[in-house]
């Protein structure tokens, strides 16, 4: 069941919203149990890694850290 706590949502916005949760629910319920899910790509630190290599010079050292 789903209740809308605050706000007059016009039947359209309630509809969009509707069709969003259930197709989520739908993936959710047609993905199978055992297979594991893939990690999301923004969470690898390789991506970030791959793209701020520091460039030689003496002072190369300080730029290699992790962004924060």
């Amino acid at each position: 069941m789903i209740k809308v706590v605050r706000g007059n949502p016009t039947p359209e916005e309630l509809a969009a919203a509707l069709a969003v949760v259930q197709a989520r629910a739908a993936a959710v319920a047609n993905q199978p149990s055992g297979a594991p899910t893939p990690p999301d790509a923004w969470a690898d630190p390789a991506r970030v890694a791959r793209d701020r290599l520091p460039a030689p010079g003496p002072t190369a050292w300080g730029r290699t850290y992790w962004p924060g």
